[in-house]
């Protein structure tokens, strides 16, 4: 079992940055590929970021390419991303996940354990 707390959200100005933190309890957080997912309202939850279980891959969505980083810290428990360069579209809830896998898959439904949210609203 897993558990994972984001934290980090807020109200930000278009063209600023945030950096969201997502702890996870167990000894066995390096045994996770992790991924950073949003859910913007009346829309689908959508993959953001991805980061396989020792940290040297990572994958983006298109939208956030360039602009957010993802990374982790497995001593720590910990994977982050780093949001610069926000876009009043980047408004949304949100979730760390963890995956039974080696590199962080794109959907949703092959994640095992969720976090509960932090919202990140942008401002124009």
């Amino acid at each position: 079992q897993v558990q994972l707390v984001e934290s980090g959200g807020g109200l930000v100005q278009a063209g600023g940055s945030l950096r969201l933190s997502c702890a996870a309890s167990g000894r066995t957080f390096s045994s996770y590929a992790m991924g950073w997912f949003r859910q913007a309202p009346g829309k689908e939850r959508e993959f953001a970021a991805g980061i396989s279980r020792n940290g040297d891959n990572t994958n983006y969505a298109t939208s956030v390419k360039g602009r957010f980083t993802i990374s982790r810290d497995n001593a720590k428990n910990t994977v982050y991303l780093q949001m610069n360069s926000l876009k009043p579209e980047d408004t949304a809830v949100y979730y760390c996940a963890a995956a039974r896998f080696s590199i962080s898959p794109m959907h949703a439904t092959l994640y095992d354990y969720w976090g509960q949210g932090t919202q990140v609203t942008v401002s124009s």
